[in-house]
């Protein structure tokens, strides 16, 4: 696996890398985008560790599929074994903050969701999870306040702050951990703002993670 996660110098951080646990609908304005049901608790789902790709190369969307969406998410690095935890466990735990897409073969996606069927096939195809590096979370002010944008050849897409999810990331974790373990080196998504859309080879894409970093990747 060529994936490793990475500080801002781009150093290894030692962790191992595992399961990607992601949330869905924890932002009021992309549920009404899709037209989807307001949950009354978090939407999980889940990524292998087989989805996890570095965003800074090229980020490969499957063919012949029908539409692959971006959705761009924070995500946060867990360093610790969490089983129900509270806030203050929830705290220590996290590494650091980083970017990541939450890559969507929509059109699959539609498809199950008819069937009343899992989304894996949609959500955990390899390379479906293109990965920022990480920021400390001391670098990090306030978990509830961090600004994050998606242009797409020099346009922006998708812009969002945490302050306007459904489940902060905190409230997040606690719940999750009440369901499954988290193991150190796991990432949780944390839900994607409103501005989803079918990405396109050739298309330039630059993640920003507002006064933190910028990184850019290209559709092929």
């Amino acid at each position: 696996m060529r994936y490793e996660h990475t500080d801002q110098s781009g150093n290894k951080i030692d962790l191992p890398v595992g399961k990607v646990v992601c949330v869905g609908r924890n932002y009021m304005l992309h549920i009404q985008e899709l037209n989807n049901e307001v949950p009354k608790q978090p939407l999980l789902f889940m990524k292998p560790a087989t989805a996890l790709c570095p965003v800074t190369e090229n980020v490969v969307i499957p063919k012949n599929l029908g539409e692959c969406h971006n959705e761009l998410e924070v995500a946060v690095l867990i360093n610790q074994k969490l089983t129900s935890a509270t806030a203050a466990q929830a705290l220590t735990a996290i590494w650091g903050v980083g970017l990541g897409l939450d890559l969507t073969l929509r059109d699959v996606q539609s498809q199950l969701k008819n069937k009343g069927q899992p989304w894996e096939r949609a959500k955990a195809f390899d390379d479906s999870c293109p990965m920022s590096h990480f920021i400390p979370l001391d670098q990090i002010k306030n978990l509830t306040d961090i600004d994050f944008k998606l242009t797409v050849n020099g346009e922006t897409r998708q812009e969002g702050n945490t302050r306007d999810m459904m489940f902060p990331i905190l409230e997040l974790i606690i719940d999750i951990t009440k369901q499954f373990t988290l193991l150190p080196g796991d990432i949780v998504m944390t839900g994607t703002p409103k501005g989803v859309a079918a990405l396109k080879t050739g298309e330039q894409l630059t993640l920003e993670l507002t006064d933190k970093f910028t990184v850019t990747t290209q559709i092929i």
